[in-house]
Protein backbone atom coordinates (compact mmCIF):
# COMPACT_ATOMS: atom_id res chain seq x y z
CA UNK A 1 0.00 0.00 0.00
CA UNK A 2 1.17 3.32 -1.24
CA UNK A 3 1.30 6.51 0.70
CA UNK A 4 -1.38 7.80 -2.03
CA UNK A 5 -4.15 5.63 0.16
CA UNK A 6 -5.54 9.35 1.69
CA UNK A 7 -9.20 9.59 3.20
CA UNK A 8 -10.43 13.50 2.55
CA UNK A 9 -12.84 14.98 4.64
CA UNK A 10 -14.99 17.96 3.94
CA UNK A 11 -16.61 20.06 6.27
CA UNK A 12 -19.18 22.18 5.89
CA UNK A 13 -20.00 24.51 8.71
CA UNK A 14 -22.22 27.65 7.89
CA UNK A 15 -22.00 27.74 4.77
CA UNK A 16 -18.20 27.10 4.31
CA UNK A 17 -16.28 24.45 3.28
CA UNK A 18 -13.20 23.05 4.34
CA UNK A 19 -11.19 20.19 3.66
CA UNK A 20 -8.74 17.84 5.19
CA UNK A 21 -6.90 14.96 3.93
CA UNK A 22 -5.64 12.09 6.44
CA UNK A 23 -3.40 8.86 5.73
CA UNK A 24 -4.95 5.09 5.61
CA UNK A 25 -2.79 3.00 7.65
CA UNK A 26 -3.01 -0.55 6.80
CA UNK A 27 -3.98 -3.07 8.94
CA UNK A 28 -2.54 -7.16 8.26
CA UNK A 29 -6.11 -8.04 8.79
CA UNK A 30 -9.26 -6.50 9.41
CA UNK A 31 -10.53 -2.75 8.21
CA UNK A 32 -7.87 -0.29 7.54
CA UNK A 33 -7.33 3.05 9.84
CA UNK A 34 -8.17 6.68 9.27
CA UNK A 35 -5.50 8.32 10.98
CA UNK A 36 -6.88 11.14 12.42
CA UNK A 37 -4.73 12.46 15.37
CA UNK A 38 -4.08 15.78 14.17
CA UNK A 39 -7.89 16.22 13.37
CA UNK A 40 -8.83 18.62 16.26
CA UNK A 41 -5.42 20.41 15.83
CA UNK A 42 -6.22 21.15 12.44
CA UNK A 43 -10.36 21.52 12.64
CA UNK A 44 -11.16 22.27 15.61
CA UNK A 45 -13.91 19.71 15.80
CA UNK A 46 -13.79 16.69 17.66
CA UNK A 47 -15.31 13.00 16.35
CA UNK A 48 -18.15 11.71 17.94
CA UNK A 49 -18.30 7.76 18.45
CA UNK A 50 -19.56 6.83 21.83
CA UNK A 51 -19.26 3.52 22.90
CA UNK A 52 -15.62 3.60 20.53
CA UNK A 53 -17.34 1.34 18.13
CA UNK A 54 -15.68 2.66 14.96
CA UNK A 55 -12.37 3.84 16.69
CA UNK A 56 -8.91 2.04 16.93
CA UNK A 57 -7.75 3.01 19.99
CA UNK A 58 -4.00 1.37 19.82
CA UNK A 59 -1.71 -0.80 17.31
CA UNK A 60 -1.86 -4.22 18.46
CA UNK A 61 -0.27 -7.34 17.17
CA UNK A 62 -2.10 -9.75 20.13
CA UNK A 63 -5.83 -10.81 19.00
CA UNK A 64 -7.49 -10.62 16.07
CA UNK A 65 -11.55 -10.74 15.75
CA UNK A 66 -13.62 -11.12 12.30
CA UNK A 67 -17.12 -10.28 13.49
CA UNK A 68 -18.80 -10.36 10.82
CA UNK A 69 -17.04 -14.50 9.48
CA UNK A 70 -16.70 -15.49 13.80
CA UNK A 71 -13.10 -15.62 13.80
CA UNK A 72 -10.59 -15.05 16.57
CA UNK A 73 -6.83 -16.27 16.77
CA UNK A 74 -4.65 -15.59 19.42
CA UNK A 75 -1.31 -14.68 17.33
CA UNK A 76 -2.23 -15.79 14.25
CA UNK A 77 -3.65 -19.53 15.45
CA UNK A 78 -7.39 -19.75 15.46
CA UNK A 79 -9.29 -20.19 19.10
CA UNK A 80 -10.90 -24.06 17.88
CA UNK A 81 -6.99 -25.15 17.45
CA UNK A 82 -6.01 -23.96 20.44
CA UNK A 83 -8.53 -24.74 22.69
CA UNK A 84 -8.79 -28.30 21.39
CA UNK A 85 -4.85 -29.06 20.67
CA UNK A 86 -3.03 -26.89 23.19
CA UNK A 87 -3.49 -26.43 26.84
CA UNK A 88 -3.96 -23.39 29.21
CA UNK A 89 -0.09 -22.90 29.58
CA UNK A 90 0.90 -23.35 26.13
CA UNK A 91 -1.64 -20.17 25.12
CA UNK A 92 -0.15 -17.79 27.78
CA UNK A 93 3.27 -19.09 26.38
CA UNK A 94 2.30 -17.79 23.25
CA UNK A 95 0.34 -14.84 23.97
CA UNK A 96 3.36 -13.50 25.87
CA UNK A 97 6.03 -14.91 23.76
CA UNK A 98 4.75 -14.55 20.23
CA UNK A 99 5.52 -18.21 19.67
CA UNK A 100 4.08 -21.52 21.23
CA UNK A 101 6.79 -23.08 23.19
CA UNK A 102 9.31 -26.00 23.20
CA UNK A 103 8.70 -28.90 25.41
CA UNK A 104 11.47 -27.94 27.49
CA UNK A 105 10.30 -24.05 27.22
CA UNK A 106 6.72 -25.25 28.49
CA UNK A 107 8.52 -27.59 31.54
CA UNK A 108 10.40 -24.39 32.64
CA UNK A 109 7.50 -22.33 32.15
CA UNK A 110 5.12 -24.38 34.04
CA UNK A 111 7.75 -24.78 36.85
CA UNK A 112 8.29 -21.08 37.50
CA UNK A 113 4.65 -20.60 37.89
CA UNK A 114 3.69 -23.27 39.85
CA UNK A 115 6.62 -21.98 42.26
CA UNK A 116 5.48 -18.76 42.12
CA UNK A 117 1.36 -19.75 42.91
CA UNK A 118 2.32 -18.83 46.96
CA UNK A 119 1.14 -15.64 48.42
CA UNK A 120 2.76 -13.80 50.82
CA UNK A 121 1.08 -14.41 54.71
CA UNK A 122 0.17 -10.92 55.31
CA UNK A 123 -1.27 -10.76 51.52
CA UNK A 124 -3.61 -14.33 52.64
CA UNK A 125 -4.35 -12.33 56.27
CA UNK A 126 -6.46 -10.01 53.75
CA UNK A 127 -9.17 -12.38 53.48
CA UNK A 128 -9.85 -12.45 56.87
CA UNK A 129 -11.08 -8.72 56.88
CA UNK A 130 -13.62 -9.26 54.56
CA UNK A 131 -17.28 -10.46 55.35
CA UNK A 132 -17.37 -14.35 54.92
CA UNK A 133 -19.94 -13.99 52.84
CA UNK A 134 -17.97 -11.36 50.55
CA UNK A 135 -18.50 -12.02 47.16
CA UNK A 136 -15.31 -13.30 45.17
CA UNK A 137 -15.50 -10.86 42.57
CA UNK A 138 -14.67 -7.84 45.41
CA UNK A 139 -12.50 -9.59 47.57
CA UNK A 140 -10.34 -10.76 44.30
CA UNK A 141 -9.85 -6.87 43.47
CA UNK A 142 -8.96 -6.16 46.48
CA UNK A 143 -6.31 -8.58 47.06
CA UNK A 144 -5.03 -7.69 43.23
CA UNK A 145 -4.74 -3.93 44.01
CA UNK A 146 -2.61 -5.26 47.65
CA UNK A 147 -0.58 -7.46 45.61
CA UNK A 148 0.58 -4.20 44.78
CA UNK A 149 1.96 -3.35 47.69
CA UNK A 150 4.15 -6.25 48.09
CA UNK A 151 5.78 -5.75 44.82
CA UNK A 152 5.69 -1.97 44.31
CA UNK A 153 9.58 -2.45 42.80
CA UNK A 154 7.16 -3.64 39.50
CA UNK A 155 6.01 0.26 39.11
CA UNK A 156 9.06 0.94 37.36
CA UNK A 157 10.63 -1.93 35.20
CA UNK A 158 13.38 -1.08 32.62
CA UNK A 159 14.52 -4.97 31.57
CA UNK A 160 13.06 -7.82 30.14
CA UNK A 161 13.64 -10.42 33.31
CA UNK A 162 11.70 -7.41 35.13
CA UNK A 163 9.40 -7.88 32.79
CA UNK A 164 9.44 -11.36 32.69
CA UNK A 165 8.86 -11.50 36.57
CA UNK A 166 6.24 -8.85 36.74
CA UNK A 167 4.27 -10.69 34.59
CA UNK A 168 4.76 -14.35 35.55
CA UNK A 169 4.46 -13.46 39.35
CA UNK A 170 0.53 -11.96 38.27
CA UNK A 171 0.02 -14.91 36.35
CA UNK A 172 0.67 -17.29 38.84
CA UNK A 173 -0.68 -15.67 41.74
CA UNK A 174 -4.40 -14.68 40.71
CA UNK A 175 -5.27 -18.56 40.81
CA UNK A 176 -4.55 -18.72 44.17
CA UNK A 177 -6.22 -15.51 45.17
CA UNK A 178 -9.40 -15.93 43.36
CA UNK A 179 -9.51 -19.50 45.22
CA UNK A 180 -8.67 -17.89 48.61
CA UNK A 181 -11.52 -15.25 47.75
CA UNK A 182 -13.92 -18.71 47.09
CA UNK A 183 -12.86 -19.86 49.88
CA UNK A 184 -13.75 -16.46 52.07
CA UNK A 185 -17.09 -16.62 50.32
CA UNK A 186 -17.94 -20.14 51.90
CA UNK A 187 -16.32 -19.40 55.26
CA UNK A 188 -13.72 -22.27 54.88
CA UNK A 189 -9.92 -21.80 55.61
CA UNK A 190 -8.06 -20.87 52.79
CA UNK A 191 -5.59 -24.13 50.97
CA UNK A 192 -2.37 -23.46 50.14
CA UNK A 193 -1.21 -24.13 46.45
CA UNK A 194 0.69 -27.57 45.73
CA UNK A 195 3.58 -27.42 43.73
CA UNK A 196 3.25 -30.95 42.61
CA UNK A 197 -0.11 -30.00 40.54
CA UNK A 198 -0.10 -28.15 37.32
CA UNK A 199 -2.17 -24.83 36.87
CA UNK A 200 -5.50 -26.03 36.35
CA UNK A 201 -5.64 -28.50 38.81
CA UNK A 202 -4.12 -26.70 41.33
CA UNK A 203 -6.86 -24.22 41.14
CA UNK A 204 -9.64 -27.27 41.70
CA UNK A 205 -7.70 -28.62 44.38
CA UNK A 206 -7.26 -24.96 46.30
CA UNK A 207 -11.12 -24.67 45.71
CA UNK A 208 -11.94 -28.12 47.17
CA UNK A 209 -9.47 -29.25 49.76
CA UNK A 210 -9.87 -29.69 53.28
CA UNK A 211 -7.43 -28.08 56.15
CA UNK A 212 -4.32 -29.89 55.64
CA UNK A 213 -4.61 -30.17 51.96
CA UNK A 214 -6.57 -33.30 52.22
CA UNK A 215 -9.20 -33.99 49.92
CA UNK A 216 -12.83 -35.36 50.97
CA UNK A 217 -12.44 -39.10 52.09
CA UNK A 218 -14.59 -41.33 50.51
CA UNK A 219 -16.09 -45.24 50.05
CA UNK A 220 -13.90 -45.55 47.87
CA UNK A 221 -10.48 -43.61 49.38
CA UNK A 222 -10.26 -39.91 48.77
CA UNK A 223 -11.69 -37.61 46.35
CA UNK A 224 -9.57 -36.98 42.71
CA UNK A 225 -9.88 -34.75 40.60
CA UNK A 226 -10.32 -36.11 37.04
CA UNK A 227 -8.85 -35.73 34.15
CA UNK A 228 -11.64 -34.74 32.44
CA UNK A 229 -12.36 -32.17 34.68
CA UNK A 230 -8.70 -30.37 34.26
CA UNK A 231 -9.55 -30.67 30.84
CA UNK A 232 -12.82 -28.91 30.61
CA UNK A 233 -11.60 -26.08 33.31
CA UNK A 234 -8.53 -25.48 31.14
CA UNK A 235 -10.57 -25.21 27.82
CA UNK A 236 -12.60 -22.34 29.43
CA UNK A 237 -9.60 -20.84 30.57
CA UNK A 238 -7.89 -20.87 26.79
CA UNK A 239 -11.68 -19.57 26.07
CA UNK A 240 -10.82 -16.48 28.17
CA UNK A 241 -7.11 -15.67 27.77
CA UNK A 242 -7.92 -12.71 25.52
CA UNK A 243 -10.29 -10.79 23.25
CA UNK A 244 -8.97 -7.75 21.50
CA UNK A 245 -9.97 -4.19 22.96
CA UNK A 246 -12.89 -5.29 24.66
CA UNK A 247 -14.26 -2.77 27.48
CA UNK A 248 -12.12 -4.44 30.75
CA UNK A 249 -9.00 -4.61 27.95
CA UNK A 250 -9.54 -0.89 27.20
CA UNK A 251 -9.40 -0.12 31.23
CA UNK A 252 -5.97 -1.68 31.46
CA UNK A 253 -4.76 -0.52 28.73
CA UNK A 254 -6.01 3.40 30.00
CA UNK A 255 -4.72 2.80 33.49
CA UNK A 256 -1.58 1.59 32.23
CA UNK A 257 -1.29 4.97 30.13
CA UNK A 258 -1.45 6.55 33.32
CA UNK A 259 2.00 4.96 34.63
CA UNK A 260 0.17 3.08 37.26
CA UNK A 261 1.37 -0.27 39.18
CA UNK A 262 0.83 -3.15 36.30
CA UNK A 263 -1.23 -4.79 39.62
CA UNK A 264 -3.25 -2.18 39.77
CA UNK A 265 -3.98 -1.38 35.69
CA UNK A 266 -5.33 -5.35 36.38
CA UNK A 267 -7.08 -5.00 39.50
CA UNK A 268 -9.05 -2.21 37.46
CA UNK A 269 -9.78 -4.39 34.24
CA UNK A 270 -11.22 -7.32 37.01
CA UNK A 271 -14.10 -4.55 38.68
CA UNK A 272 -14.52 -3.87 34.74
CA UNK A 273 -15.13 -7.33 34.14
CA UNK A 274 -17.56 -7.44 37.11
CA UNK A 275 -20.34 -6.15 35.03
CA UNK A 276 -23.36 -7.82 33.78
CA UNK A 277 -22.88 -6.35 30.40
CA UNK A 278 -19.16 -7.91 30.46
CA UNK A 279 -17.59 -10.53 32.25
CA UNK A 280 -20.81 -10.98 34.44
CA UNK A 281 -22.47 -12.45 31.99
CA UNK A 282 -22.33 -16.36 32.83
CA UNK A 283 -23.50 -15.87 36.04
CA UNK A 284 -26.75 -14.25 35.31
CA UNK A 285 -27.27 -16.63 32.28
CA UNK A 286 -26.94 -19.54 34.81
CA UNK A 287 -29.44 -17.51 37.07
CA UNK A 288 -31.63 -16.83 34.45
CA UNK A 289 -32.08 -20.58 33.85
CA UNK A 290 -32.47 -21.31 37.06
CA UNK A 291 -35.56 -18.63 37.25
CA UNK A 292 -36.91 -20.27 34.16
CA UNK A 293 -37.26 -23.62 36.06
CA UNK A 294 -38.13 -25.64 33.65
CA UNK A 295 -38.36 -26.75 29.49
CA UNK A 296 -42.28 -25.88 30.11
CA UNK A 297 -41.74 -22.07 30.02
CA UNK A 298 -39.39 -21.92 27.81
CA UNK A 299 -42.08 -20.38 25.58
CA UNK A 300 -43.00 -17.67 27.45
CA UNK A 301 -40.11 -16.18 28.43
CA UNK A 302 -39.19 -16.44 24.58
CA UNK A 303 -42.32 -14.41 23.89
CA UNK A 304 -41.06 -12.00 26.89
CA UNK A 305 -37.84 -11.18 25.40
CA UNK A 306 -39.50 -10.43 22.29
CA UNK A 307 -41.94 -8.25 23.29
CA UNK A 308 -40.31 -4.97 22.95
CA UNK A 309 -42.54 -3.47 26.08
CA UNK A 310 -41.02 -5.92 28.28
CA UNK A 311 -37.60 -5.39 29.94
CA UNK A 312 -36.81 -8.76 30.20
CA UNK A 313 -33.83 -9.88 28.41
CA UNK A 314 -32.18 -13.18 27.13
CA UNK A 315 -28.75 -13.77 28.44
CA UNK A 316 -26.19 -15.94 26.89
CA UNK A 317 -27.12 -14.26 23.28
CA UNK A 318 -25.74 -11.89 21.29
CA UNK A 319 -22.41 -10.09 20.79
CA UNK A 320 -20.92 -6.46 20.42
CA UNK A 321 -18.73 -7.58 17.82
CA UNK A 322 -19.98 -11.36 16.45
CA UNK A 323 -22.44 -10.81 13.93
CA UNK A 324 -22.36 -14.43 13.47
CA UNK A 325 -22.02 -17.34 15.89
CA UNK A 326 -19.06 -17.08 18.57
CA UNK A 327 -16.08 -19.05 17.84
CA UNK A 328 -15.39 -19.81 21.54
CA UNK A 329 -19.13 -20.45 21.52
CA UNK A 330 -18.85 -23.12 18.98
CA UNK A 331 -16.11 -24.88 20.95
CA UNK A 332 -17.59 -24.91 24.26
CA UNK A 333 -20.99 -26.37 22.48
CA UNK A 334 -18.79 -29.30 20.99
CA UNK A 335 -16.81 -29.40 24.65
CA UNK A 336 -20.35 -29.41 26.16
CA UNK A 337 -21.65 -32.23 23.97
CA UNK A 338 -18.64 -34.40 24.55
CA UNK A 339 -18.57 -34.07 28.41
CA UNK A 340 -21.94 -34.46 28.83
CA UNK A 341 -22.13 -38.05 30.33
CA UNK A 342 -18.32 -37.70 31.52
CA UNK A 343 -19.42 -34.20 33.67
CA UNK A 344 -23.00 -35.68 34.40
CA UNK A 345 -24.18 -32.21 33.61
CA UNK A 346 -27.22 -30.93 35.29
CA UNK A 347 -29.98 -32.59 33.09
CA UNK A 348 -32.53 -29.68 33.93
CA UNK A 349 -30.28 -26.83 33.06
CA UNK A 350 -29.27 -28.76 30.14
CA UNK A 351 -32.73 -29.28 28.82
CA UNK A 352 -33.48 -25.57 29.26
CA UNK A 353 -30.80 -24.33 27.71
CA UNK A 354 -31.22 -26.65 24.59
CA UNK A 355 -35.05 -25.55 24.27
CA UNK A 356 -33.79 -22.15 24.14
CA UNK A 357 -30.86 -22.44 21.94
CA UNK A 358 -33.33 -24.58 19.63
CA UNK A 359 -36.13 -21.83 19.53
CA UNK A 360 -33.43 -18.48 19.35
CA UNK A 361 -31.51 -20.19 16.53
CA UNK A 362 -34.76 -21.10 14.19
CA UNK A 363 -36.52 -18.15 15.25
CA UNK A 364 -36.88 -15.26 12.87
CA UNK A 365 -36.56 -12.56 15.56
CA UNK A 366 -33.02 -13.67 16.95
CA UNK A 367 -31.65 -14.65 13.20
CA UNK A 368 -32.57 -11.39 11.75
CA UNK A 369 -31.08 -10.03 14.94
CA UNK A 370 -27.43 -11.84 14.73
CA UNK A 371 -28.69 -13.02 18.02
CA UNK A 372 -26.39 -16.27 18.62
CA UNK A 373 -25.52 -18.08 21.75
CA UNK A 374 -22.19 -16.45 22.73
CA UNK A 375 -19.59 -18.12 25.01
CA UNK A 376 -21.63 -17.37 28.27
CA UNK A 377 -24.63 -19.10 27.27
CA UNK A 378 -22.43 -22.31 27.69
CA UNK A 379 -19.47 -21.90 29.77
CA UNK A 380 -22.14 -21.84 32.77
CA UNK A 381 -23.28 -25.09 32.37
CA UNK A 382 -19.85 -26.51 32.21
CA UNK A 383 -18.92 -24.79 35.36
CA UNK A 384 -21.51 -25.87 37.24
CA UNK A 385 -20.57 -29.57 36.45
CA UNK A 386 -17.41 -28.88 38.09
CA UNK A 387 -18.86 -27.99 41.22
CA UNK A 388 -18.34 -24.11 40.52
CA UNK A 389 -20.74 -21.90 42.09
CA UNK A 390 -22.34 -19.10 40.30
CA UNK A 391 -21.13 -16.68 41.95
CA UNK A 392 -17.41 -17.53 41.29
CA UNK A 393 -18.14 -17.64 37.37
CA UNK A 394 -16.49 -14.33 36.69
CA UNK A 395 -13.59 -14.96 38.98
CA UNK A 396 -12.95 -17.82 36.23
CA UNK A 397 -13.20 -15.23 33.36
CA UNK A 398 -10.70 -13.16 35.71
CA UNK A 399 -7.74 -16.08 35.92
CA UNK A 400 -8.56 -16.74 32.36
CA UNK A 401 -8.06 -13.44 31.19
CA UNK A 402 -5.27 -12.33 33.36
CA UNK A 403 -2.67 -13.37 30.96
CA UNK A 404 -4.52 -11.39 28.42
CA UNK A 405 -4.52 -8.28 30.38
CA UNK A 406 -1.42 -8.37 31.45
CA UNK A 407 -0.06 -8.87 27.50
CA UNK A 408 -1.73 -6.08 26.53
CA UNK A 409 -0.36 -3.68 29.68
CA UNK A 410 3.08 -4.62 28.15
CA UNK A 411 2.46 -4.11 24.59
CA UNK A 412 1.48 -0.89 25.52
CA UNK A 413 3.70 0.37 27.31
CA UNK A 414 6.34 -1.00 24.75
CA UNK A 415 4.43 1.47 21.76
CA UNK A 416 6.64 4.45 21.76
CA UNK A 417 3.41 6.29 20.49
CA UNK A 418 1.30 5.52 23.43
CA UNK A 419 0.04 8.42 25.20
CA UNK A 420 -2.26 8.48 28.28
CA UNK A 421 -6.02 8.42 27.43
CA UNK A 422 -7.82 11.58 27.43
CA UNK A 423 -11.07 11.29 25.47
CA UNK A 424 -13.03 14.58 24.75
CA UNK A 425 -17.19 15.29 25.09
CA UNK A 426 -20.02 16.62 22.99
CA UNK A 427 -21.13 18.96 25.74
CA UNK A 428 -24.49 20.19 26.52
CA UNK A 429 -24.72 22.15 29.51
CA UNK A 430 -25.10 25.61 30.39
Amino acid sequence: MSNKNKATIILEIDGEKKEYTYDILKANKGPYVVDIRSFYKDSGLFTYDVGLTSTASCTSEITFIDGEKGELTYRGIDIETLATKHNYLEVCYLLLHKNLPTEEELVEFDLELRHRSFLNDDLSDLFNAFPHNAHPMSSLSAAVTALASFHFEHLDLSHQDEYNEMVYRILAKMPTIAAMAYRNYIGYPCVQPDVNLSFTENFLFMMRAYPHSRMKVTKEGPEQITDVEIRALDSIFTLHADHEQNASTTVVRGVASTGAHPYVAISSGINALWGRAHGGANESVIAQLEMIGSVENVDAFIAKAKDPNDSFKLMGFGHRVYKNFDPRARVLKGLQDQLKEELKLDSRLMQIASKIEEIALADEYFVKRNLYPNIDFYSGVILTALRIPKEMFTAIFVIGRTVGWITQWVESKEDKQSKIVRPRQLYKGM
